[in-house]
């Protein structure tokens, strides 16, 4: 086990302007937005029902079941996009670092939601006290969507899955180039769609895509038109109804805000004993590892030194902080050896996970990467911090 040890004591709180659910974020509202115009952050507040909650009340564990930590219901809630570096094979690793307690949940890199989904799963977070963000405007406008417009998002799947079975490559090409594409310039703010203005038929027609095209990607060429090629599937799933129906209760009934906004927005909502997951666009291997692009502007060295400032801000005032990236130099020096994060109390830990998307065939595979996190771990392997005797970082003592 890699890494380095937390200092004992507890960790100061350093006071910051306070988000407040309710407003329009811009550029003008939030200066830390700035910046972020010249790569790949276009900020725009999209609040759902539930209130900011003040600090106070924790979430607790929960009682373990059998799979220790792990939803037992087969018919759990899970996610409902094939995204690209997605964290559902690598659940059992990252609950071995889930508080055992905890006030807010925030994930300001969304995706297709793994680590929430196991949360909620588990009954580990509250409701009104869940914050998820991302940057991809299409990504954000799809979850809206399906939280408020459930039964015209699968109706709309349906139609794009008979048409799929009939000629799916046709049909896959179509879509993308005569219908997802032009709606989306449609709704173009700048060099992004306004999440806010995406349609149902946007939202089934992205799930589509993301089903039925290449390892799940979200890729955008320089002109802002998604460009993923059809996947080799012979059979794919693609409307799941059972399980979009479980997504959009379970985001309504614990009155998830979802919005649009950039990863250093957290600064702005989360309090002390707040749990913060942060799954970034991974740093490159290799020169050749970095070809997609998530937005019009990749996420570069810029940014990963932008987002290490947030995750040690974050640990100094006493938020549980949990974070994954690849093995790269550039995040070791980031992390690993970082005086900055070692007063923070972050320690790191290389773990095995799969790779499935690499240009170069021969690094796809098993890989190390990291995790990064102020927690303590839990020793038992499969499960969750509840259920297990909890082991300090290297270095920290007994």
């Amino acid at each position: 086990m890699g890494g380095w040890g937390v200092p004992p004591g507890s960790r100061p709180v350093h006071p910051v302007p306070r988000y407040h659910p309710g407003t329009t974020g811009t550029t003008r509202d939030h200066p830390d937005h700035a910046s972020q115009r010249r790569s790949w952050y276009h900020s725009l507040s999209l609040m759902g029902s539930a209130p900011h909650l003040a600090p106070g009340a924790r979430t607790p564990a929960a009682t373990p079941d059998p799979a220790r930590g792990r939803p037992a219901d087969s018919s759990a809630v899970r996610p409902f996009l094939k995204w690209a570096g997605g964290k559902r094979q690598l659940l059992p690793v990252l609950r071995r670092f889930y508080p055992r307690e905890f006030g807010t949940y925030h994930e300001p890199f969304l995706g297709s939601g793994a680590v929430f989904f196991d949360l909620a799963g588990a009954g580990r977070v509250s409701a009104g006290r869940i914050r998820l963000t991302d940057v991809n405007a299409d990504l954000i406008g799809c979850w809206l969507r399906l939280r408020d417009q459930l039964d015209a998002v699968v109706a709309g799947l349906r139609r794009l899955e008979a048409g799929h079975r009939a000629a799916p490559v046709k049909h896959f090409y179509r879509i993308r180039n005569e219908k997802f594409n032009p709606a989306r310039r449609k709704i173009m703010n700048g060099t992004g769609p306004r999440a806010e203005k995406y349609s149902a038929n946007l939202a089934a027609m992205f799930i589509y895509l993301n089903r039925t095209g290449f390892n799940g990607l979200f890729r955008l060429n320089a002109a802002g038109l998604f460009n993923v090629p059809r996947g080799s599937y012979a059979n794919p799933g693609i409307c799941d109804e059972d399980n979009l129906r479980r997504v959009s209760s379970t985001l309504a009934e614990l009155s998830a805000t979802v919005e649009h906004a950039p990863f250093e927005s957290v600064l702005r909502s989360a309090l002390e004993g707040d749990f913060v997951y942060f799954d970034p666009p991974y740093a490159p291997l290799s020169s050749t590892a970095s070809f997609t692009s998530y937005t019009a502007d990749r996420f570069g060295a810029d940014d990963q030194r932008r987002l290490q400032q947030v995750v040690i801000a974050l640990a100094k005032r006493g938020c549980h902080v949990l974070l994954n990236n690849s093995t790269a130099a550039e995040i070791s020096d980031l992390y690993v050896n970082n005086c900055d994060a070692k007063r923070a109390g972050l320690w790191a830990q290389k773990v095995a996970a799969r790779r499935d998307i690499n240009s170069d065939a021969s690094r796809r595979g098993r890989v190390k990467e990291y995790v990064i996190t102020n927690l303590p771990e839990a020793e038992d392997v499969d499960g969750s911090p509840e259920t297990g005797a909890l082991r300090r970082p290297p270095g920290t003592g007994g």
